[in-house]
């Protein structure tokens, strides 16, 4: 098994390497998912008008008792 994965990995290595696609634009690619992600959270964490208080302390009033 060994013999066989050192083979492969010579023959890998003598084949002239032509850059694909991640080669040329895999970190653009992934520039581009984090920016996106950023701007999208950004924005939703800022304008979308979530309240973020996680205590309902304050905010839940209690209903009168009724006798």
């Amino acid at each position: 098994l060994a013999r066989g994965v050192q083979h492969t990995a010579v023959r890998q290595a003598h084949r002239k390497h032509e850059p694909n696609f991640h080669d040329k634009y895999g970190n653009l690619v992934l520039l581009g998912g984090a920016a996106a992600f950023t701007a999208v959270w950004g924005y939703v964490l800022t304008q979308a008008g979530i309240e973020w208080g996680l205590s309902p302390v304050g905010r839940i009033t209690p209903k009168e008792w009724r006798e």
